[in-house]
């Protein structure tokens, strides 16, 4: 596999599907409207509502201003989308999905770090959008038994994983409109029911919550490649991301807080706000079945990750056993403890000054004279070094909040070491993109010279 993939002869035919291995040339199917349509959708969430909660409150439990958390929303997205729109503009010009794009930063055999640990990620992903499917079906009729909705979901995600292009397509055509129509509706009556400002003027936290919101867009930085390398044009893959995960997801985020402000802040109680309402049930039930593109991306990803490990194996069988895997793990738990939050908070750590690096090699580095994306990509050790300073300023600002007395210690005196505390004006996410970055664009001259470096 080359640094950029040619395009497939099928482009543009309407049967044209993903490749079933990876050193296939992808067909170059996707339109912006189509990219725009699939990252809206990704861009709305069940777990985006109840979420809010997380941006309107901040570390001392009191609730930010109404302004200060709409704020947050606006300048958290459009920062953290600015990066996915990054990586999805890398996919569309390599061809290649995510993970194999990483053979060009670190190397093959070094590519596969990351690659392990975003698999970790995306099928637990996976697990917990079924459980939050659950949910929801379960808001709008309990009588049916847990397990029969978690199988139907299991099944809706596993088919939509078969032919992926055609998933999109649908999401483009039907779902994206059905998704906007129930959206505008909750807006409007929602409004009509008020709304509150349970934070007065308090702007403390703000920060925190905005590093919040960035973090979710960028949770998507693993992924964005695996669709976007479909994509007709760069130009296409980078606007159609960005404009349509960013609207969807402001969108999503200030309806959930107009929400959780009519339940004194209860992400608990959130889904009730709208199947209260006169009809809500519908429109309800339409966000409900479109949760599926959220389970549909974790599990294909899982697969296009799986493929930088093993490139011969058909994705069919690879999403099959993944989805089967998935819905087993959601027919044997009901949520997801702190620990496992915490653990997603340190995925997070990784990939972030991940993407910094990835992008700065690739658009000013070593990228510019073309990457080595075969199997035989030689090992690239220096790209550890701002990856890894990266990682550590993020968990020095905001270390994860994992249950072990040593990592909480560890951290606690690296920061008195250091002099790094969290403070009102520090953001995780962005100090750790730029000191990444930075590292790596100190080292460009090096980087770009010896095809070990």
């Amino acid at each position: 596999m080359s640094a950029t993939l040619e395009r497939d002869n099928t482009t543009g035919l309407a049967h044209a599907e993903a490749p079933l291995v990876l050193d296939t040339a992808p067909p170059r199917t996707l339109s912006f409207r189509d990219q725009g349509a699939f990252w809206a959708n990704l861009g709305v969430s069940l777990i985006g509502f109840s979420s809010a909660a997380t941006v309107m409150v901040n570390a001392s439990g009191k609730n930010l201003a109404l302004a200060a958390s709409i704020t947050a929303i606006v300048v958290g997205t459009v920062v953290g989308t600015l990066m996915l729109a990054l990586a999805a503009l890398i996919g569309a010009k390599t061809g290649a999905p995510a993970m194999a794009i990483l053979r060009g930063l670190f190397g093959t055999r070094l590519s596969y770090v990351p690659t392990m640990l975003n698999i970790a990620q995306c099928v637990g992903w996976g697990v917990y959008e079924l459980i939050v499917i659950t949910q929801g079906a379960q808001a709008l009729y309990g009588g049916i038994p847990r397990w029969a909705y978690v199988v139907a979901a299991g099944l809706l995600t596993t088919a939509m994983t078969i032919r992926p292009l055609g998933s999109i397509a649908v999401l483009r055509r039907y779902v994206a409109i059905a998704v906007g129509v129930s959206m505008l509706f909750f807006t409007v009556q929602l409004i009509r029911h008020g709304v509150h400002n349970p934070g007065g003027s308090n702007w403390d936290g703000f920060l925190g919550a905005t590093d919040y919101v960035i973090a979710v867009s960028i949770s998507f930085v693993p992924l964005a490649a695996d669709y976007t390398r479909h994509s007709r044009t760069a130009k296409g893959a980078f606007w159609g991301t960005f404009s349509g995960y960013t609207v969807a997801q402001v969108w999503c985020y200030l309806l959930g807080v107009i929400a959780l402000t009519q339940v004194g802040g209860d992400p608990n109680k959130i889904f009730s706000t709208f199947t209260g309402l006169t009809a809500g049930w519908l429109f309800f039930l339409v966000l409900v079945l479109r949760e599926a593109d959220q389970s549909f991306a974790n599990v294909y990803s899982t697969a296009m990750s799986i493929h930088n490990l093993f490139p011969k194996v058909d994705r069919r069988v690879l999403t099959l056993g993944i989805g089967a895997l998935v819905t087993a793990g959601a027919l044997s738990i009901d949520g997801f403890t702190n620990t496992y939050y915490a653990f997603l908070g340190l995925i997070g750590a990784v990939f972030v000054p991940l993407l910094a690096v990835l992008a700065v090699d690739f658009f000013l580095g070593r990228g510019r004279d073309g990457w080595d994306l075969s199997e035989q990509a030689p090992t690239r050790w220096l790209m550890l070094l701002p990856w890894v300073i990266g990682f550590v300023l993020y968990e020095l600002i905001s270390p994860a909040a994992l249950p072990y007395t040593w990592w909480t210690d560890f951290w606690t005196h690296a920061q008195n070491v250091t002099h790094i505390h969290p403070t009102l004006w520090t953001s995780a996410s962005l100090f750790s993109f730029l000191a990444a970055g930075g590292v790596t664009l100190a080292l460009t001259p090096l980087l770009r010279t010896g095809k070990r470096a």
